[in-house]
């Protein structure tokens, strides 16, 4: 068990460690890209690029450069952005990181609940009305895209409807910390949660659907048929856990992403300053620190994510650990 931790670690620091390099080379290495030009401004003469190189080390080899700026970023945390002078891009993930994990945990909850439910009764009523109008339901879910089903709900909830009962309890587009204000924390995040939840809810359920119906046909699902066991024990004991490798293997993926960033839309549309804004202000001014600090941290993340879920897949499937 200690082995399989550490060689997950291992493989962890070996990922970000690539991915590290990787991003540093297409923005410092790539011909033609001068970091000194973009901090310099437009028109910038001679004299100022090569004091721009020299105050931020970029007169110096590229490997170098490279150790400077992990070092900055690992151990002394001062390293700067090069667009807003002296703000520091430790501080300003640290920042984000509570918004986007709100988001994302919240939501999170709501599709594998609602993906649950939605594939385990639509399997249950194969072929009936039920089974096709939790189908049809989900499938306009999966075909919303986020930001208009979001911007939706801004107007409903902000403007149109916002003096009825239905919404007069919602604040103003923005974060509440929970540490500070737990109820505007929950009340700022609760139609956020649901927009991002909206899609995953049908496609998590769609896939369950069909991953159960298949399972259900299964030689040890009729053995435990034939030992008399109940249809509601057969199809949740053993069904149902046997189709969640599935839907944990897209979930892992899913999380990890989302947190890493991909949540994206949702914090732009409802104005929440996560990880995924504050990489996309960073994109648009090719802010250069900030964009390896928040690569970085999507990559820890996805991996580690991806980590769980393999861990996950012996305690679901019993087949799996028998394979190893």
């Amino acid at each position: 068990m200690i082995f399989a931790v550490l060689s997950r670690l291992g493989r962890l620091v070996s990922v970000m460690f690539g991915i590290s390099v990787v991003v540093f080379l297409i923005f410092f290495a790539t011909p033609g890209a001068d970091p000194a030009a973009r901090i310099a401004g437009r028109n910038a003469s001679p004299q100022t690029l090569e004091q721009v190189r020299q105050s931020f080390g970029l007169d110096r080899p590229i490997p170098v450069q490279y150790a400077i700026m992990m070092k900055r970023l690992f151990v002394s945390q001062d390293l700067t952005s090069f667009v807003n002078r002296g703000q520091k891009v430790v501080p300003a993930v640290v920042r984000a990181i509570p918004v986007t994990l709100s988001l994302v945990l919240g939501a999170a909850v709501l599709w594998i609940f609602g993906g649950l439910v939605v594939g385990v009764i639509a399997s249950a009523s194969r072929g009936g009305w039920t089974d096709r109008a939790l189908m049809a339901a989900s499938l306009v879910g999966v075909s919303m895209p986020v930001f208009w089903v979001g911007e939706v709900a801004n107007l409903l909830s902000q403007k149109a409807l916002h003096g009825t009962f239905l919404f007069s309890w919602v604040p103003p587009l923005g974060y509440k910390p929970l540490t500070t204000d737990p109820v505007g924390w929950f009340k700022a995040l609760v139609i956020p949660w649901w927009t991002l939840a909206i899609l995953y809810i049908g496609l998590y359920g769609r896939i369950l659907r069909a991953d159960l119906i298949e399972t259900m046909q299964e030689d040890f699902i009729r053995t435990a048929q034939a030992k008399g066991l109940s249809e509601t024990r057969i199809l949740w004991r053993h069904g149902v856990r046997s189709s969640l490798v599935a839907f944990v293997t897209m979930f892992g993926l899913d999380f990890g992403a989302l947190i890493g960033g991909g949540a994206l839309l949702t914090e732009v549309v409802f104005g929440l300053r996560g990880v995924g804004k504050l990489t996309y202000d960073a994109l648009q001014n090719l802010d250069l620190p900030v964009i390896l600090a928040t690569v970085l941290y999507a990559s820890f993340f996805v991996v580690a994510a991806n980590a769980l879920v393999d861990m996950l897949y012996a305690w679901l499937d019993p087949r799996v650990r028998d394979a190893r």
